[in-house]
C-alpha cells in the first residue's frame, strides 16, 4: 500500500475479503458488504490504480507437488554495490521464491524451495555461490512453517 493512499473502511473490508479468498466473486463481496457489485468493481479499479493491489495469486502447497525443503539463505556480499547485479542473477533461479535486501549481518536473505537436500545442495553449489559478488552463504532449513499471513488491514 503506498503511503497516504486514500482508502476508507469499505476499501479495507473489500481487501480483507479478497486477501482471505482471492477468487470470491465481486457479487458475493457486494452481498457481504451490503453494496452493489458495481461499487466493488469501481473500488477495486481504484485500489489497482493506486498501487494498493498489485495482482492476485494462487497459493500452491509446495510439499504436495514435491518441494519438501524450505530454506532461508543468508548471503554475504563482497560489497553492497554488488546487490543489483546479484539480485538480477538470483532472479533467474526459479527455486528462489523471495529475496530481501537487509540490514544486519547478511546483505541478502533468500527463501528457497527445493525437492530435497540434494536439490538444495545443487542450488547452493551450482547456482547461488558461483554468482560474482557473493562472498559466502549461511543456510537455515525450515522444519515447519507455523503460519503465513497477510497484514491485518481492518
Amino acid at each position: 500500500m503506498s503511503k497516504g493512499a486514500d482508502i476508507d473502511v469499505l476499501d479495507r473490508k473489500i481487501l480483507t475479503v479478497l486477501m482471505n479468498d482471492a477468487v470470491v466473486p465481486y457479487t458475493e463481496i457486494a452481498k457481504q458488504l451490503d453494496v452493489s457489485a458495481g461499487t466493488i468493481h469501481v473500488r477495486m479499479k481504484k485500489l489497482m490504480d493506486l498501487g494498493v493491489v498489485t495482482g492476485s495469486q494462487l497459493i500452491v502447497n509446495p510439499s504436495i507437488i514435491g518441494y519438501d525443503i524450505c530454506a532461508f539463505i543468508g548471503i554475504f556480499l563482497d560489497k553492497g554495490s554488488a546487490y543489483n547485479d546479484v539480485r538480477q542473477q538470483m532472479q533467474a533461479i526459479p527455486e528462489i521464491v523471495e529475496l530481501h535486501y537487509t540490514t544486519g549481518i547478511y546483505s541478502i536473505f533468500a527463501k528457497v524451495l527445493c525437492r530435497d537436500t540434494n536439490h538444495l545442495r545443487e542450488v547452493l553449489n551450482e547456482k547461488i555461490q558461483p554468482i560474482q559478488g557473493i562472498q559466502r552463504t549461511e543456510t537455515f532449513i525450515t522444519l515447519e512453517q507455523g503460519f503465513s499471513r497477510q497484514i491485518n488491514i481492518v
